[in-house]
C-alpha cells in the first residue's frame, strides 16, 4: 500500500449520512456529539461518520474501529473496499454507516481511522444516562 499517511481534517458523528448520486456530495443530518440512554446496556441503532482527509496518495484499506476505552475492547467496526488516491493536494471523503451498536454501560468511547494498519485520526465521545425529570 501507499506510504504517504494521510492527515484527517475532519470527525463528525450522526444520524446518517446521505451522497447525492451524480454530485457525490454529502450531506450529514443530525449531527451529534454525545449519545444519552435510558438504561443500559443499550443499543444505537443507526450511526454514521463522516471523515475528510487530505495528504495522501495512492491504494489504501481504511478501517473504522469503536472502541470502549475502560477497557481497550473494540465493539464495533466497519471497512471499506480498497481506495486509490490520486492527488496528494485533493481532498477526500468516507462514509461509513454502522447498525446496532451495543453500548454495555455508561463512560468514553472513541472511533479510530485506519488507512491499512496505521491510526490517522480519532474522535472520543461520551454516552451517558439520560436525565429524565421526576414524575409529580
Amino acid at each position: 500500500m501507499s506510504n504517504i499517511h494521510p492527515k484527517l481534517n475532519a470527525m463528525l458523528l450522526c444520524d446518517s449520512i446521505i451522497t447525492e448520486i451524480g454530485t457525490n456530495k454529502k450531506s450529514l443530518i443530525g449531527i451529534f456529539e454525545n449519545i444519552t440512554a435510558n438504561n443500559f446496556p443499550c443499543k444505537h441503532f443507526k450511526l454514521s461518520v463522516y471523515i475528510k482527509f487530505t495528504s495522501a496518495q495512492g491504494k489504501y484499506n481504511f478501517r473504522l474501529e469503536l472502541v470502549d476505552l475502560s477497557s481497550n475492547k473494540i465493539i464495533g467496526k466497519g471497512i471499506m473496499p480498497e481506495l486509490n488516491v490520486p492527488d496528494k493536494l485533493g481532498s477526500y471523503e468516507l462514509a461509513f454507516n454502522l447498525m446496532g451498536l451495543k453500548f454495555d454501560k455508561e463512560g468514553k468511547y472513541e472511533f479510530r481511522i485506519f488507512a491499512d494498519e496505521e491510526i490517522f485520526g480519532n474522535k472520543t465521545f461520551n454516552v451517558a444516562k439520560a436525565f429524565l425529570p421526576q414524575e409529580k
